[in-house]
């Protein structure tokens, strides 16, 4: 849907729920899901040879590097991340649940402090999956809380029954096979 900046706001309000998901969907691109794939794979990759407790801080800085990797790859490629803008009310509530989930953070440190550092890996690796479920509803897309629910049955396995020292390695690998299921199945 094309838009003017003077009343792209208006023009929202008067939007169908099926109207705002598609300006959602043609504002999304999938920079988001590649830059999550490569930075869990390179934490995947480092697993291999670094400590536990290096790799439990490098999973607190994931999460971070999703976002500025995907507006690079967006830029490269020509496109604008969120290019609808903030005007869709799907499009705030998407952003917003990143921030939620930020604010969860916590308790995953918490529980690394307790003398297990490979919790804070699959705890960021199954919260930031959690942003799935609202981006599958905001696209009217299943594939969304396909994402969420897989993703944290396979790092919670991961984490269960893979031996060290291959269980950050195996977690970071089941987010990557996440991302890889999504980008194939995802509705455009």
């Amino acid at each position: 849907m094309s838009k003017s900046p003077d009343n792209s706001a208006t023009a929202m309000e008067t939007m169908t729920l099926q109207e705002l998901r598609a300006d959602f969907r043609d504002g999304s691109t999938v920079a988001m899901p590649i830059a999550g794939m490569i930075v869990w794979a390179a934490l995947g990759i480092a697993a291999l040879q670094l400590d536990e407790e290096t790799i439990a801080t490098g999973a607190l800085y994931v999460m971070v590097a999703i976002m500025p990797l995907a507006f690079l790859i967006d830029k490269v490629r020509g496109r604008n991340l969120f290019a609808g803008g903030s005007d869709n009310p799907l499009t705030k509530q998407f952003l917003l649940s990143i921030l939620i989930v930020g604010l969860v953070v916590p308790i995953a440190i918490a529980g690394a402090r307790a003398g297990e550092p490979l919790i804070l890996v699959v705890g960021m690796a199954v919260l930031a999956g959690v942003v799935w479920i609202p981006y599958g509803w905001a696209a009217d897309d299943p594939v969304g809380i396909r994402h969420a629910v897989g993703r944290a049955i396979g790092c919670y396995a991961a984490f269960a029954y893979v031996p060290s020292p291959y269980t950050a390695t195996a977690i970071c690998g089941v987010v990557v096979v996440s991302y890889i299921y999504s980008l194939a199945f995802l509705r455009r």
